[in-house]
């Protein structure tokens, strides 16, 4: 074989072997390139867009959770500036128990919670009435200022302005044949038929003297009272340190079913 034609035979199979390495060893149409993958998905939330994070909104404010038992119309009474309520709630129109508890909020968007109580009560001997009259020994339904306190006994460090006083002094036996000493020993005027910003004590009445007077919260005597609501000495201790002139406290009062209306 001539020196050129060997020199030719030797390097096809150089050159198919290229051929081989270009192509990907296949007989076939050259295959198309593989697509990019996709990208993996992130974790919930995070997302892949890079404005998302940008695109979120606030948290809606919460709604103010009213004071369990007392209906929209009851809760009108409760102003702007009232952040503290104690609630005494009776069982039914004619009872003369009850339960005592002190709601509080810190202004007038906040949830109202529970501060102190429930606590025991008495009310009148004849139970609730809409409209109080001097003797009929009912306690009047209704929200009322609380804005003034005394006692017999020393201040227990109440903030409400508190008058000392042996004139808070009294005697004799309750309906059920208790003794009334010490009643008197520490109270709230409940700004019924009264001025408010005086002494407990205060004899004006504004309604006049046959609409009754001298309500008050004060201590248990272990059974029913004239028109007044009462505590345990301990419990009255308690409100006294926990009534906040600054929060505008009041008392709601009344039977159940009156309360939730």
């Amino acid at each position: 074989m001539p020196v050129r034609q060997r020199a030719a035979h030797l390097l096809l199979p150089t050159l198919c072997a290229a051929a081989l390495l270009l192509t990907g060893c296949s007989t076939g149409p050259a295959a198309s390139p593989a697509a990019p993958p996709a990208p993996a998905a992130g974790p919930a939330g995070s997302g892949s867009d890079k404005h998302a994070d940008t695109e979120q909104r606030p948290a809606p404010a919460p709604t103010p959770r009213a004071i369990p038992g007392i209906g929209p119309g009851t809760a009108a009474s409760l102003t702007d500036g009232t952040h503290q309520a104690l609630v005494v709630t009776g069982e039914r129109a004619d009872t003369s128990t009850a339960t005592a508890v002190l709601w509080q909020r810190e202004d007038a968007a906040s949830p109202w919670t529970r501060v102190l109580g429930p606590w025991p009560a008495h009310n009148g001997l004849r139970g609730w009435t809409h409209e109080h009259w001097a003797g009929d020994l009912r306690t009047p339904i209704g929200v009322f200022g609380l804005g003034d306190a005394g006692g017999r006994l020393p201040d227990p460090g109440a903030l409400l302005p508190y008058d000392q006083d042996p004139e808070f002094a009294v005697s004799g036996t309750g309906f059920l044949g208790e003794p009334l000493e010490g009643s008197f020993d520490h109270v709230i005027a409940i700004d019924y038929n009264r001025v408010p910003g005086r002494t407990p004590l205060d004899k004006e009445r504004p309604l006049g003297e046959e609409r009754g007077g001298g309500v008050w919260v004060h201590v248990d005597h272990e059974g029913p009272t004239q028109a007044c609501i009462s505590l345990s000495a301990d419990h009255m201790r308690q409100l006294l340190r926990a009534l906040d002139p600054d929060r505008g406290p009041v008392i709601v009062m009344g039977p159940a079913a009156e309360l939730r209306t």
